[in-house]
C-alpha cells in the first residue's frame, strides 16, 4: 500500500498542472475553463466521506446550490498559490448559495493538509481522499487523478457544468462560478 502511494504521489507531482484536451462533453473555452451545455451535464458520481478533521460529508447534502469542488494536495505548489483565492471567492459568494468543497489527494496524513488549510486560511471542508479514489468515481474524460489542481463546478441539481485543469486566480474562478449562478 505505502509503494502504491509513493507511486502515485510520484505521477502526481510529474503531472502537475497539464491540462488536457476537453473530452467529455466539454467544450473548451479560450480562457482554459471547459463547460458542458445545460441540457448535456453529467451528474457528479458520489462524493462522500470524511472530512480533513473526521467529520463525515456529502456533497449531495448540497443540493439547490452551485458547488465548487477543488482537488489539491498540500505538496502541489500551484495549489498553495490558488488556495487564497478559492478562499476569499468563498467567503464573497457564500451568502449566494455557492459551497466550496476540497478533494485533498496524494497526503497520507491528514495533519500536511489541515496545516495547508491554516497556512492558507481556508475554512471551507475538504474530503480526505488519500488514495485518488473519489476521483476514480468520474466519468472518463471529467477528471483526471494525474492533473491536479483541478476545479469543477456542479450546478443547483448535482451536474458539471464547468471544470478546469489548471490552477485559477480570482478572476478566472469567479468566470467560471458566475454562469451557473446566474441559471434558475
Amino acid at each position: 500500500m505505502r509503494r502504491r502511494l509513493l507511486l502515485l504521489a510520484a505521477c502526481l507531482l510529474v503531472a502537475g498542472c497539464s491540462g488536457g484536451d476537453a473530452g467529455g462533453g466539454f467544450t473548451l473555452g479560450e480562457d482554459g475553463i471547459a463547460t458542458v451545455a445545460k441540457e448535456d451535464r453529467a451528474l457528479a458520481p458520489d462524493l462522500s466521506g470524511r472530512t480533513l478533521h473526521g467529520e463525515r460529508l456529502s456533497v449531495r447534502s448540497y443540493r439547490g446550490d452551485v458547488v465548487v469542488v477543488n482537488v489539491w494536495g498540500s505538496w502541489c505548489t500551484p495549489c498553495r498559490e490558488e488556495a487564497v483565492h478559492f478562499q476569499k471567492v468563498h467567503e464573497d459568494l457564500g451568502a449566494r448559495g455557492v459551497r466550496f468543497v476540497g478533494i485533498n489527494v496524494g497526503d497520507p496524513r491528514a495533519g500536511h493538509a489541515r496545516a495547508f488549510e491554516e497556512e492558507f486560511g481556508v475554512t471551507y471542508p475538504s474530503l480526505h481522499d488519500p488514495s485518488s479514489r473519489l476521483m476514480l468515481r468520474f466519468e472518463k474524460g471529467t477528471l483526471s487523478p494525474q492533473t491536479i489542481p483541478s476545479t469543477l463546478v456542479l450546478d443547483r441539481d448535482g451536474r458539471i457544468a464547468a471544470r478546469s485543469l489548471a490552477a485559477l486566480g480570482e478572476r478566472s474562478l469567479r468566470s467560471m462560478i458566475e454562469p451557473v449562478l446566474a441559471e434558475r
